[in-house]
């Protein structure tokens, strides 16, 4: 049972900082090309081959990860280690789990704690985080004891462990959240952008989602509303928000497009009557129906 729960807490770790994984790739321009060595599976196993399909690495694990730097994350018998070009071992198969995205320092976990090493193979940072970032900028976000803050490549505190909950920095500011709400800091610790809002996004374009009071908008990096606070949703495809100069949002249950100026590409038509015959008779009149301009609004005629 302890084990049990103990691969529970460890997979929720893992999905949490695959939040900051998914938030690194969205930063950078991802490649068209094929890598020089591709992920190959073979029956159950995977190895890797090059672009001829020809088997560089044997496959014999159960789970692998594309190269960075030189080095790729394998997994056998739910333990994981890191690789060369070659095959070689190069991190020991002892961790619980090993990812490569982390800005030439590989992110490791074991025993429910995190650190990274360099991709020699040599501890950098301790393993003794709860969660950690990859980096971003020189800076990773980690937590400590419940709290979060920033450290750079040597391991060194830079902004204090005070957040309960902390994001990687994109564009100089960095989203943090405290006592429920959000709000923006540089990379010296300071509060640029009040901490006030329900929820938050990164910056990109100069420009960042937020929620107040239930409703989404854009502000730019000194705070100011740059698009008004009035959508119920934005739906943002994962590598940018605007795509194309565009973004969808929701409003009044209905979608549509909008531009960084905030300029809306839709206009709303009002409904039109709709002619319903013979609904119910009397024997001195027939009745119809013809809706109103709203579902509960109806006009009553005889003929």
């Amino acid at each position: 049972m302890l084990q049990k729960n103990l691969s529970l807490i460890l997979l929720l770790s893992i999905l949490t900082n695959l939040l900051f994984f998914d938030y690194a790739l969205c930063q950078d321009t991802t490649s068209s090309e094929l890598p020089e060595l591709i992920p190959y599976r073979k029956g159950d196993k995977w190895g890797f081959c090059n672009k001829e399909k020809e088997i560089i690495i044997p496959c014999k694990y159960d789970e692998v990860r594309f190269f960075s730097d030189g080095l790729a994350a394998v997994q056998v018998n739910h333990k994981w280690e890191g690789v060369d070009k070659e095959g070689n071992e190069v991190i020991s198969l002892i961790y619980d789990y090993v990812d490569t995205l982390s800005g030439g320092l590989v992110y490791v976990w074991l025993n429910m704690k995190c650190g990274y090493m360099d991709i020699e193979g040599k501890e950098i940072i301790p393993v003794k985080y709860d969660n950690a970032s990859s980096f971003s900028k020189g800076l990773a976000t980690v937590c400590l004891n419940k709290k979060y803050g920033y450290i750079n490549k040597a391991g060194e505190k830079v902004i204090p462990f005070i957040y309960d909950f902390a994001l990687p920095f994109s564009e100089g500011l960095a989203q943090v959240r405290l006592n429920e709400f959000w709000g923006f800091i540089d990379k010296s610790g300071g509060k640029v952008i009040s901490l006030k809002y329900d929820e938050a996004w990164y910056f990109k374009e100069g420009l960042a989602a937020v929620t107040l009071q239930g409703k989404w908008g854009f502000i730019d990096k000194e705070g100011k509303e740059v698009i008004p606070f009035k959508y119920d949703m934005i739906l943002r495809n994962k590598a940018s928000f605007f795509n194309r100069g565009l973004i969808k949002v929701i409003m009044n249950r209905k979608g549509g497009y909008i531009d960084k100026n905030g300029t809306e590409y839709w206009e709303e038509q009002d409904r039109e009557y709709v002619l319903l015959t013979n609904l119910f008779t009397n024997s001195d009149s027939k009745y119809f129906v013809i809706s109103g301009l709203l579902p509960d609004m109806y006009q009553i005629k005889t003929i």
